[in-house]
């Protein structure tokens, strides 16, 4: 599951990611889950070359390189990769340490019962918040599940 970073490699990572990374918390439907959502910590570096992203992957051994309209992605998915991850990154990271503490409370929370999912669906709000590209797009996703959750669960 990855490779072990050694702290320079570890500093430099949490400063890239600082600058033009993001880390974000996902609110996705999923028909195997009990209550039918999931949320899914996703950490996410944009650039416009390839070369620009492809040694997060090399570095790392995480994650996969997605190419979009004008721009490639690296992007860690894995819950368990993103929770290591994220962990490392964590006392080398500046900008982005409140958002690495919520993502790290998301995924170290229990999600047993509807009031466990709907915490966290409250902490993927507020770790939206941070994200300058969701401003405009920011959906309520504790809301949601109470919308799409019957009374009885």
């Amino acid at each position: 599951m990855g490779k072990l970073l050694t702290e320079v490699q570890a500093s430099y990572l949490a400063g890239f990611i600082d600058g033009d990374g993001a880390i974000m918390a996902l609110l996705e439907r999923h028909g195997e889950k009990r209550f039918g959502f999931r949320v899914r910590i996703e950490i996410k570096v944009t650039q416009h070359h390839r070369n620009d992203v492809s040694w997060l992957l090399a570095l790392t051994g995480i994650g996969y390189i997605r190419k979009n309209v004008r721009c490639h992605e690296w992007i860690v998915r894995d819950q368990i990769a993103a929770k290591r991850l994220l962990k490392t990154l964590a006392p080398y990271s500046h900008t982005k340490n409140k958002q690495i503490k919520i993502a790290l409370e998301i995924l170290n929370h229990p999600k047993q019962t509807l009031v466990d999912l709907t915490a966290m669906a409250r902490l993927a709000d507020t770790l939206s918040a941070f994200n300058v590209r969701s401003k405009n797009r920011r959906r309520n996703y504790a809301a949601m599940i109470q919308v799409n959750s019957s009374r009885n669960d």
